[in-house]
């Protein structure tokens, strides 16, 4: 495998706090409320042939998420979705990953952090499929998480928020060290909620069944591969799911930015065969990222 070059070695540059900065010199201090308090949302979005999918989608849930936290953005949506355009331009990248990311800033550190500065930053970089092809046409493996997405009267669950994702990496990790590509996480009830970063989609009888997303972020992939799904006829259940449901499933598969459409072939103890309703809806989705009109600010 090749090396990894470290984000804060790449070339080129990157948007921040208003302008274009070489990416080596976009800095931020150790005493950094966002690092130590979790006071930090961001965006994950692809950009595919020069267009970036549902950009202005992406850059209103950013808002969101930021007022969620207590947070507001010093810029206008447009000016983040130019950001957006223009970190990509800069580096020359049609087809790749964007990360906007906004956090509180050094000026206190404590829990109350009222006056710190908001700032902003957008990347792009290229990147691949999150799974490899190979993982896709077999489907890929799945543990069963031992941490359990909170309940939305115990953390802003609808805030696309960086220390929501902790317990996503425990569970990524744990599970790569196992054998696995990912983990399905459960939510505080026990039921079957998402994938470390991704939502979860399941087949019976050619119809889907989805999650309902009340602890967990409704993703604008997820809601693209609904629409595209019903758009085809397709019947789409979003309702509670409990795993010893899992087994009367025949097919299940990912949906992400950075997942896109990924079958899966096993959870835990439950079997899955990757069929003609993945593979139809992992190629529309294809279709759709790479046909979409154009995006301006």
């Amino acid at each position: 495998m090749a090396d990894v070059i470290p984000f804060d070695q790449r070339e080129g540059s990157l948007w921040h706090d208003g302008k274009l900065v070489p990416w080596a010199s976009a800095k931020t201090h150790v005493l950094t409320h966002g690092l130590h308090y979790g006071s930090c949302v961001f965006e994950g979005e692809r950009i595919y042939g020069g267009t970036i999918y549902k950009l202005k989608e992406h850059t209103a849930r950013l808002f969101k998420s930021a007022e969620i936290l207590g947070m507001t953005i010093p810029y206008t949506q447009e000016e983040i979705n130019q950001a957006c355009i223009d970190a990509a331009a800069v580096q020359g990248i049609k087809d790749g990953y964007i990360r906007p990311v906004a956090y509180r800033g050094s000026e206190m550190m404590a829990v109350s952090a009222q006056t710190t500065k908001i700032h902003v930053a957008v990347a792009c970089w290229p990147w691949p499929s999150y799974f490899s092809p190979a993982e896709k046409l077999k489907g890929i493996r799945l543990e069963v998480s031992k941490w359990r997405r909170p309940a939305p009267d115990t953390a802003p669950t609808q805030a696309k928020a960086a220390g929501l994702y902790m317990i996503c990496t425990i569970s990524k990790h744990a599970a790569e060290a196992n054998g696995y590509a990912d983990a399905l996480m459960f939510d505080y009830r026990g039921l079957v909620a998402e994938a470390t970063g991704a939502n979860v989609f399941f087949v019976k009888d050619g119809v889907l069944h989805t999650p309902i997303p009340d602890c967990f972020l409704n993703g604008i992939t997820r809601q693209s591969v609904i629409e595209i799904a019903r758009s085809r006829g397709i019947t789409v259940i979003e309702r509670h799911i409990k795993p010893e449901e899992l087994s009367d499933f025949s097919e299940c598969f990912l949906t992400g930015s950075a997942a896109e459409v990924t079958p899966v072939s096993e959870i835990g103890s439950w079997r899955f065969k990757p069929g003609p309703l993945s593979e139809t809806l992992m190629n529309a989705y294809a279709d759709e990222v790479r046909g979409v009109a154009k995006v301006t600010a």
